[in-house]
């Protein structure tokens, strides 16, 4: 995993967000040189669950910061500037930088920078954390019960969605800076990349719908998807038909099967006697039986996992997953494989300021094409075969496609991409174009139908293998072995091919056949540390398919780096599910390090009291606000009135905060309850 090893980044960021996208780097061999400010990272004091660090440094830094280097200084220092004068990427999460100044300066260099709302507009300046970017990109109000407070997805999905959304598109803008000597300004938006991630473009099919009045909550529940069995819970997934006829057969109802109101999600929601249906056989089960059933049938599902038990999961342990960090806690490994090789396992995050007389300036690095076109998308002249269905493995080849490659999306016309199925508007007269998922994820590709289970189709796409640079595929590995594409089958037709598998589960281990979406992913690693405590863990909704895409999109990327310099072919194999853990670390991490099992707390934080979602005047209104230290309480209370509640000397301090939270909950609900929640974030 050296492929990047000709690569410099220095990295200015603290926190996850950039962290995360350069720890990408440093998992395939760049040199990534941490420029740390005095009092360190936070995150090296960070603990989710509060645990005691005595001295150490957290979990997550130790994962996110491996084999990185670590300088004591800023960005206006001498040191500093002489090791960005030689670097490839520079990344920035403070938009205090003069971009346009360090361009000039340094003409090959690649900026990217990751702020809460971008650069520019009206909300450049505004203070965001975590919970209030999911807030803003409408991620917080599209989940949980319609009936009850909206709820954040656990795990900070907004910071390590926005690191796995940068990286790929700095990687690319790095390949063509070191071939032509121009570098690139990425300005990348977190609250942009969670409305794409969280609401499923929600807007998009919004629009698509003429923009009618609202007069539900935007909350809904799938079902079934997480359920109560005998001894846990159990997650399920049925987005097609055929999966929920499969369901009803393990419920021992086949009686149901022409029920029509139950074929559909509204319909199941309505009915007052469908969770009965479903808990009267669930109750009677053991999670191991159900899935073992489940899975005979078809039917995506998973046991619902916490940060201890997942790692005993069958399959997991089989494929190696996850390793052992320096400091003392387990890990997931990184999430691809090229050419079926190992990745070696994790080197120690630095100490601070431990690499001040180690890293030295180098020169700037030589264009290798100097006359080629500068101003080109990074990916112009790349040609991707897309075998890929639904949202993960589109998503990724429109990354690329968005970069500048030439994308051939293949469906057939007897099994069009599922994605067209879900999500399309009735009644319209060419109906399967009107999925607003499916619109979303496939712009900028051609597309063409071949029916693959003919030995004519089977032929032609044969030879659009030959022509293509990149060929991608996201089906359970037995439907290319199927087809006769398997890696050596690929590689006979083509042997430059840069061939990328997305299985759910990966090529291997006992899950290898198993069908999962995003929503099985989510089920296993992020719904434990989501939702109400009182409730049934809820699915986040969402970031699985686009994480498992940009994580496939910069193995991608990487594998065509290695086959630049080797000058032959690579196989890469990106799962699901791995992406997953390595984007939802903390329940692992928090149990490895300190034996602490993450909780749902609904929205609150171990580093923000107070903070909530509060009903505002007006339907489905509500305010997010998150106080992270004592200057912001104070304010707050300015905003407030002053009111004698608030100005208690206990509540001065984060602690006092926290241990009266219900109590200010309370006081804040009943002031946002009458006002313009837009004016009070204002």
């Amino acid at each position: 995993m050296n492929d990047l090893a000709h690569l410099r980044v220095v990295d200015l960021t603290t926190g996850v967000a950039g962290p995360y996208a350069t720890k990408l780097f440093a998992d395939a061999g760049a040199e990534v040189v941490k420029i740390e400010p005095a009092g360190g990272d936070p995150l090296r004091r960070y603990s989710a669950t509060g645990a005691d660090l005595n001295g150490r440094d957290g979990a997550l830094f130790g994962y996110l910061n491996a084999a990185k280097r670590s300088i004591v200084g800023t960005f206006a220092d001498d040191h500093v500037q002489a090791l960005v004068a030689g670097a490839d990427l520079l990344v920035d999460d403070t938009g205090a930088i003069d971009v346009d100044a360090a361009r000039e300066r340094w003409p090959h260099l690649v900026v990217l920078s990751i702020t809460p709302f971008g650069l520019t507009g009206p909300y450049a300046t505004r203070p965001a954390n975590e919970f209030t970017v999911q807030a803003e990109s409408g991620s917080i109000l599209y989940r949980g019960r319609p009936t009850r407070t909206p709820v954040m997805a656990g795990g900070r999905p907004a910071e390590f969605l926005s690191g796995a959304y940068g990286a790929p598109a700095a990687l690319a803008a790095v390949l063509r800076a070191r071939r032509t000597g121009v570098g690139e300004h990425l300005d990348l938006s977190m609250a942009e990349v969670m409305a794409v991630a969280a609401p499923i473009f929600s807007d998009l099919l919004h629009h698509l719908l003429g923009r009618p009045e609202l007069v539900t909550p935007a909350r809904s529940m799938e079902t079934p998807s997480i359920e109560r069995a005998k001894d846990g819970y159990v997650g399920f997934n049925t987005n097609t038909a055929q999966m929920f006829q499969s369901f009803l057969i393990m419920l021992e109802r086949p009686d149901l099967l022409d029920d029509a109101e139950l074929m559909t999600i509204g319909g199941r929601t309505r009915r007052a006697d469908w969770p009965e249906i479903m808990s009267t056989w669930m109750l009677d089960h053991t999670v191991d039986e159900i899935v073992e059933v489940a899975s005979a049938l078809r039917i995506p599902v998973t046991p619902v996992y916490d940060g201890g038990s997942i790692l005993g999961n069958e399959h997991l342990v089989a494929r190696g997953a996850f390793v052992e960090n320096p400091a003392g806690f387990v890990q997931p490994r990184i999430p691809y494989r090229l050419d079926d090789e190992d990745a070696p396992p994790p080197a120690a995050a630095p100490g601070l300021d431990a690499d001040r007389a180690n890293v030295l300036p180098r020169p700037a690095p030589v264009p290798t094409e100097p006359t080629a076109d500068p101003n080109g998308l990074p990916l112009a002249g790349l040609r991707v075969l897309d075998l890929t269905a639904w949202w993960a493995g589109p998503s990724s080849t429109h990354a690329l496609a968005l970069l500048g490659a030439d994308v051939i999306h293949v469906e057939s016309t007897g099994h069009p991409d599922g994605m067209r199925m879900t999500g399309y508007i009735t009644g319209r007269a060419r109906w399967w174009e009107s999925s607003h998922v499916f619109l979303a994820v496939n712009t900028d590709k051609r597309g063409i139908t071949l029916d693959l289970g003919s030995e004519e189709g089977r032929t032609l796409c044969a030879e659009l293998i030959r022509w293509a640079d990149v060929v991608v595929e996201n089906f359970s590995p037995r439907v290319m072995d199927h087809w006769g594409f398997d890696a050596d089958s690929v590689r006979a037709i083509n042997p430059d091919v840069v061939y990328a598998r997305m299985p759910a589960f990966g090529l291997s281990g006992p899950w290898r056949d198993r069908v999962g979406f995003a929503q099985t992913m989510e089920q296993m690693t992020m719904a434990s540390i989501t939702g109400y405590p009182d409730d049934a863990p809820l699915i986040p909704k969402g970031p699985c398919d686009p994480n498992a895409g940009m994580h496939g999109a910069w193995a991608m990327l990487v594998a065509l780096a290695r086959r630049e310099r080797e000058g032959r072919g690579v196989l890469v194999e990106s799962t699901m599910i791995e992406a997953a853990l390595n984007a939802c670390p903390l329940p692992v991490l928090e149990f490895t390090a300190y034996g602490a099992v993450m909780t749902r707390s609904v929205n609150r934080s171990t580093s923000a009291a107070p903070q909530g979602v509060y009903a505002g005047e007006g339907y489905e209104q509500w305010l997010a606000l998150s106080v992270e230290d004592d200057r912001q309480w104070a304010t707050l209370v300015e905003v407030l009135g002053s009111p004698a509640w608030a100005t208690d000397d206990a509540l001065a301090t984060h602690e006092g905060r926290a241990a009266r939270h219900d109590d200010i909950d309370r006081e804040l609900a009943a002031w946002v309850a009458g006002r313009d929640v837009g004016e009070v974030a204002d």
